[in-house]
């Protein structure tokens, strides 16, 4: 359910593309009370939850592999690794940097973690003032769960099924570490995006990860009740 200042709101915004629209009817079906000040804020967060889905979209067409932090690479003209990630150099922007991930995506090998993070930081960049992003994600260190402070990343109970949303499919009877389970963008009508995956069903997504199991394995990988998002509300303000 949608509400402007808890005024149930019963009509659609105007200009909406096909994907806003259907992150609105999915945001208004809920059984949860999303509210927002303004039709403005609202607007924003389904323009951010669409460069979401583009983003991860986009990490589906690159040509970043699927790596462990040992294995792992950026590309050397932006990004220096230290032992807890990969630093961007003093000398870059931000922005140029994270562009770079989707251009020169040969470049780079990271997990899924990392991957959600840097999708996540390229759809800011798409829905905010440069100038913005460049202040208030500098310095930059990326890898598993570094992420600035800014981005708002906030996982709690329970699963809407909003297009946009990040979720994770636990694999409980994993055979190595880094496929203990698959974080994944939630792409709308039933099709998730998991680095080292792709794009699927949540019965596809279930498949593939038992399919990365111990031998003998007696547990299938199954959905977390947990859902990812960032903080829409605090990123509003900084609006292209």
């Amino acid at each position: 359910m949608i509400t402007i200042e808890y005024n149930p709101l019963h009509s659609k915004p105007n200009n909406l593309s096909s994907l806003q629209q259907q992150i609105y009817n999915a945001l208004e079906k809920s059984t949860t009370r999303y509210v927002y000040p303004t039709i403005k804020e609202l607007k924003f967060e389904l323009k951010l939850r669409e460069k979401i889905i583009h983003a991860a979209k986009r990490m589906f067409e690159s040509d970043a592999v699927f790596s462990s932090f040992q294995d792992s690479s950026f590309n050397s003209t932006y990004w220096r690794k230290t032992s807890n990630g990969y630093l961007l150099k003093p000398n870059q922007l931000p922005s140029t940097a994270i562009e770079d991930v989707f251009i020169n995506s040969n470049k780079y090998g990271f997990e899924c973690v990392t991957s959600i993070v840097l999708i996540y930081y390229k759809a800011v960049l798409d829905s905010i003032h440069k100038n913005y992003f460049n202040e208030l994600f500098r310095p930059l260190l990326v890898w598993n769960h570094h992420f600035d402070k800014d981005l708002g990343m906030v996982t709690f109970s329970g699963y809407d099924s909003i297009p946009g949303d990040v979720v994770y499919f636990y694999n409980p009877d994993y055979e190595t570490p880094i496929w203990m389970g698959e974080n994944a963008v939630y792409l709308g009508e039933g099709q998730y995006f998991g680095h080292g995956i792709g794009i699927g069903t949540k019965e596809e997504m279930i498949e593939a990860l038992n399919t990365l199991r111990k031998k003998e394995a007696k547990k299938s990988a199954y959905l977390l009740q947990q859902v990812t998002r960032l903080n829409f509300h605090y990123l509003s303000q900084f609006e292209k």
